[in-house]
């Protein structure tokens, strides 16, 4: 499959991506994309392609051009949900974190998203009529609140292919023992009996695995280590502050200390789907710390 020079070129621009990203596209996705190709003509039936990795591992850029190659050069429609357009309302998770734990008050981990929401919509794009339409869920991260409907983009048809994409999809939960002991000071200091940590993993052995067990494939964006994150998450967050405006910026931006803060929600997790996802992911896709894919895992049985 050869990817269109001038059309991809636009897309890493239209990205602010540098020039050599072609060298990304053309080495990894877009033998990743034949693969889904391949996989879609087999099972001849709509697919779930699920892309996981930590904050600013490069997951929302890979569904772009995935999404570009599929339509491309297969003449597929392609649906993209993000996870991260699944969260619940800042009101929603008040009232959340007063009547199970006050650490859910913060958006990202499980028990934190509509995952009815997430299961339906999937569920829409796959069996959808070609004039039937279905909205795609976007959150608006900057003033924390699920945007108004009416801003929810129209997707017309029936999907070939659904890319879901977010932190955690596909993870799987942890075994209760490793739930025991505190991984950071977030969970020494503001959950020392264990009761949030306990709530997300099993929100996670509970409602995910009906949304995750949608997925046919799984593409995993590994960080060369944790340590890497709240780099990449900064990054996240100076794109943040260049949406918002300047007088609003102090209110609605983290500052090092409250990026910190907030990465330790992540942290337990990220190493968990490091350590595990790699051994049942049908992709690996290995980064270095300049978010560059350096190698690729993929299994020839998927």
């Amino acid at each position: 499959m050869k990817p269109s020079s001038s059309a991809i070129d636009d897309l890493i621009a239209a990205e602010r991506l540098p020039a050599e990203f072609r060298q990304t596209v053309d080495a990894y996705y877009v033998p990743l994309a034949a693969r889904i190709i391949d996989l879609r003509r087999h099972m001849a039936r709509p697919i779930v392609v699920g892309i996981c990795g930590s904050q600013g591992s490069g997951k929302s850029t890979a569904a772009v051009f995935l999404k570009a190659l599929l339509e491309a050069h297969a003449n597929l429609n392609t649906a993209v949900l993000s996870l991260d357009d699944l969260y619940l309302s800042h009101e929603t998770r008040q009232q959340l974190a007063a009547e199970a734990h006050p650490l859910l008050q913060t958006r990202g981990v499980p028990g934190t998203h509509d995952v009815a929401l997430g299961c339906e919509v999937i569920e829409k794009l796959s069996t959808a009529a070609p004039d039937d339409v279905t909205r795609l869920p976007r959150f608006d991260k900057a003033n924390d609140t699920v945007a108004p409907c009416e801003e929810w983009p129209a997707f017309k048809g029936r999907a070939d292919v659904v890319i879901f994409e977010g932190w955690c999809v596909g993870a799987r939960a942890q075994r209760a023992d490793a739930l025991i002991n505190p991984i950071n000071d977030l969970e020494r200091m503001e959950d020392k009996d264990g009761r949030w940590r306990r709530y997300v993993n099993d929100k996670l052995a509970g409602e995910y695995v009906n949304l995750f067990s949608r997925l046919d494939y799984l593409v995993f964006l590994c960080a060369p280590g944790f340590d890497c994150v709240y780099d990449w998450r900064a990054k996240q967050e100076r794109k943040l502050a260049e949406k918002v405006k300047p007088s609003d910026a102090a209110a609605r931006v983290m500052n090092d200390a409250e990026l910190r803060r907030f990465i330790m929600h992540y942290e337990r997790l990220t190493r968990h789907i490091m350590d595990e996802m790699p051994g049942y992911a049908d992709v690996v896709f290995n980064l270095d710390a300049n978010q560059s894919i350096i190698s690729i895992k993929m299994r020839l049985d998927a």
